[in-house]
C-alpha cells in the first residue's frame, strides 16, 4: 500500500514538473512565433529589394560649359558612379582603413566589432563607438531614413543580409560609394570630391582620399569647409590606419599629411541660372520629353558669365539688366538675365522691349545696299509724315552731314528721311533677313526702335554683320549624351547664307566703329572693341548698347521692370557702355 502510494506522489510531483517544462516550451514557441511574425510584418513593409537599389526620382541635367566643365545640374542628387575598379585604389583604402577594417573577413555584422564597440561604450558610459560595417552603413544610406524604430534596425539587418548575399564586397563597396551623403545634400564620394575640390572623384589625391574618409564619422562636423582643422586632425588619423594596414608607405603618409587643407571651393551657381533654364527648354526642342539622365554640353564661356555678372551687379544701381554675347557663328557665349536670381527668375535677356536707336542699323543698311557710302551726304533737318514728328534727342539739329556723323550722333530725322527714300517695306524685308522681322510694326516709328525685340534678337543683328554678312542662328547646345556617354543629340550646323555682301559689311563696320571712337559709343571704346552702337527708347526706359571684339558680338540692356522712366540721364551711351567696357577691357 505505502509503495503505491509513494508511485501516486511520484506522478503527481512529476506530472507538474512536466507541465511547467510543457508552459515554457510552449511560451518559448509562441515568443518566437511572435518575434518571427513581427518580422515577416517588419520584412513584408519593406519596399521591393530590388526597387531600394533603383531610384524612383525625376530625371537630372547636369549642364557643361564649352570646356566640358560642369556649371550646374537639374535635379541630381549623385555624383558619377563610381567603382573600386574605376578608382585609384587609395580612395577606397582610405574608407576601409577607418571605417570598417576586416570589411573583407566578416559577413553582413562584424561580431569582433560590436563587442568591442559594446565594451568602449559600457567603459566611457555613453555611445562613443560604433560597431556597424560598411554593409550596414550601406543598408542605412539605401533607405536614407534617420528613424530609431526597432522596425528599421529590423529592416537594415534584414537588407545588410541580403546585399551581403546578393552581391560581392566590391560591389557592396561600390554601393557605399556612391550612396553615401557627405556635402551640398548630394550623395556619393564622386560628388562630395567635385564639391569639396574642384575634380573628380577618380582624380583624388591620397589627402583627398583621406579628408573625404575623415567626413565619414560625421560629415558636417569633419567638413573640410566649416571645421577644417577637425577634418584635418582626423585625416592624420586616417592616413595613419592606412599605414598600420600597409595600405601606403610611411613615407607617402607623411607627403600626403602636408597636402591636407581647407576645401576653398564657393560654387556660385545663381550665376549660371538664367542660363540654364535658357538652355533647359533648347533640350526640350532638340530632343522631346526628358525621361533619362542627361549631359548637356553648352556653349557658354563662364569665364566670360562670370566678368559679364559682376560687371552688371557693379554698376546697375536699382536698375535691371541683362548681358548676351554672341560668337561669329551663333555660338551663346554668356547669357545674363537680371541683377538676380534669387529675387527674379525673369530672364530679361528674352524679354520684348523698345531698341531705341540700336535698331537704326538696320535702315542704314538698305542705303548702304542702295548705293549710299559712309561719305555720302544727307540733310539733318526737322521730318514730319502725318501726325509722326519725332525729334532728335537733343533737340538739335545738323543741316548737311555725312552719312557717317548721322549714325555716330544718332540723329533720328535721317533714318526717316531714309526710309521714306527707300520704302518702309525694304527696311522690315532687311529686319527679316538678318532674323527678326516677326514682331515688327509696319510704322515710321519702327524705324526708331519703337517695335520691341529682346536683346537676344538685337544681338543677333549685329552678329551678321560681324560675321561678315552670312547668316547667324545662336545656339546653346553642342551634344547632348546619356549618364553612360552615348550621344543623343550632336549640333549639326546649316550652311550659311550670305545675306550682306562684303562692301555693304564694310561700310557698316565703318560706320559702328565711328559710333565708338566718335560718338555716342565713347565709353564702350577699348583698343579690343571694332564698333557698335547705343539705343535708348522713349523716355529713357530702356538704354542699350551692342558692341563687337574679335571673340564675340556683346549686347547690354538697363531698364525697369515696371518699364518707367529712368531719367534723363540714363541712356545708351551710358551704363550700357560702361558695362560693356567693364567687360571687354
Amino acid at each position: 500500500m505505502q509503495n503505491k502510494r509513494d508511485m501516486r506522489k511520484n506522478e503527481k510531483h512529476y506530472s507538474f514538473k512536466t507541465r511547467m517544462i510543457i508552459f515554457f516550451v510552449n511560451l518559448f514557441l509562441v515568443v518566437v512565433a511572435c518575434v518571427g511574425l513581427y518580422v515577416l510584418v517588419v520584412f513584408l513593409q519593406m519596399p521591393s529589394l530590388d526597387s531600394i537599389l533603383h531610384e524612383t526620382r525625376e530625371p537630372a541635367i547636369v549642364f557643361l560649359d564649352r570646356n566640358g566643365r560642369e556649371l550646374r545640374s537639374d535635379g541630381r542628387i549623385m555624383g558619377m558612379p563610381v567603382s573600386v575598379e574605376s578608382l585609384p585604389p587609395h580612395v577606397w583604402q582610405a574608407i576601409i582603413a577607418i571605417e570598417d577594417k576586416r570589411f573583407f573577413e566578416h559577413g553582413a555584422i562584424s561580431l569582433r566589432g560590436t563587442l568591442r564597440a559594446l565594451v568602449v561604450n559600457l567603459f566611457r558610459g555613453s555611445i562613443a563607438a560604433g560597431g556597424s560595417t560598411i554593409t550596414q552603413q550601406t543598408a542605412k544610406n539605401i533607405f536614407l531614413s534617420r528613424e530609431k524604430k526597432m522596425s528599421r534596425k529590423i529592416q537594415e539587418l534584414i537588407l545588410s543580409c541580403w546585399l551581403e548575399n546578393r552581391f560581392s564586397k566590391n560591389q557592396i563597396l561600390d554601393l557605399y560609394m556612391n550612396r553615401i551623403s557627405l556635402v551640398g545634400g548630394m550623395r556619393g564620394i564622386d560628388a562630395a570630391s567635385t564639391l569639396l575640390f574642384g575634380h573628380a572623384a577618380n582624380e583624388m589625391s591620397v589627402a583627398e582620399s583621406a579628408q573625404i574618409a575623415a567626413m565619414l564619422k560625421a560629415p558636417t562636423s569633419y567638413s573640410p569647409i566649416k571645421n577644417p582643422d577637425r577634418n584635418i586632425k582626423r585625416a592624420k588619423v586616417v592616413l595613419a590606419e592606412m599605414v598600420r594596414q600597409k595600405y601606403i608607405t610611411l613615407d607617402e603618409a607623411r607627403a600626403a599629411a602636408q597636402q591636407l587643407k581647407a576645401s576653398n571651393q564657393k560654387i556660385d551657381k545663381n550665376i549660371y541660372r538664367y542660363w540654364t533654364d535658357f538652355v533647359r527648354e533648347e533640350i526640350e526642342s532638340r530632343i522631346g520629353e526628358i525621361n533619362q539622365d542627361l549631359y548637356v554640353y553648352t556653349t557658354l564661356d563662364a569665364q566670360l558669365q562670370k566678368r559679364a555678372v559682376s560687371a552688371l551687379a557693379g554698376n546697375i544701381g536699382d536698375f535691371q539688366g541683362a548681358i548676351v554675347a554672341i560668337s561669329r557663328n551663333g555660338a551663346i557665349e554668356a547669357m545674363v538675365g537680371g541683377d538676380d536670381y534669387q529675387v527674379s527668375q525673369f530672364n530679361r535677356a528674352l524679354a520684348l522691349r523698345q531698341p531705341g536707336s540700336a535698331f537704326k542699323p538696320v535702315v542704314y543698311l538698305v542705303a548702304l545696299e542702295n548705293g549710299m557710302t559712309p561719305e555720302s551726304y544727307v540733310n539733318d533737318s526737322p521730318f514730319a509724315i502725318g501726325d509722326y514728328n519725332p525729334k532728335n534727342y537733343d533737340e538739335r539739329y545738323y543741316g548737311g552731314i555725312t552719312l557717317a556723323t548721322a549714325f555716330a550722333k544718332s540723329v533720328n530725322s535721317v533714318p526717316l528721311k531714309l526710309t521714306k527714300e527707300y520704302g518702309i517695306d525694304s527696311v522690315l524685308k532687311m529686319a527679316a533677313r538678318l532674323g527678326v522681322g516677326n514682331n515688327l510694326k509696319r510704322e515710321y516709328s519702327t524705324v526708331l526702335g519703337a517695335s520691341e525685340m529682346s536683346l537676344l534678337d538685337l544681338t543677333t543683328i549685329y552678329s551678321v554683320i560681324w560675321n561678315d554678312g552670312k547668316s547667324v542662328h545662336p545656339y546653346s547646345i553642342t551634344k547632348i549624351t546619356d549618364a553612360g556617354g552615348h550621344t543623343i543629340y550632336s549640333r549639326n550646323p546649316s550652311e550659311e547664307i550670305t545675306i550682306l555682301q562684303p562692301q555693304t559689311v564694310e561700310y557698316m563696320k565703318e560706320l559702328l566703329y565711328e559710333v565708338v571712337t566718335k560718338g555716342t559709343g565713347k565709353r564702350a571704346y577699348t583698343q579690343n572693341v571694332f564698333g557698335g552702337k547705343t539705343g535708348t527708347s522713349n523716355d529713357n526706359r530702356d538704354a542699350w548698347f551692342v558692341g563687337a571684339t574679335p571673340n564675340y558680338v556683346m549686347g547690354v540692356w538697363v531698364g525697369r521692370d515696371d518699364n518707367k522712366s529712368m531719367g534723363s540721364k540714363i541712356t545708351g551711351g551710358t551704363l550700357p557702355a560702361t558695362i560693356f567696357h567693364e567687360i571687354v577691357k
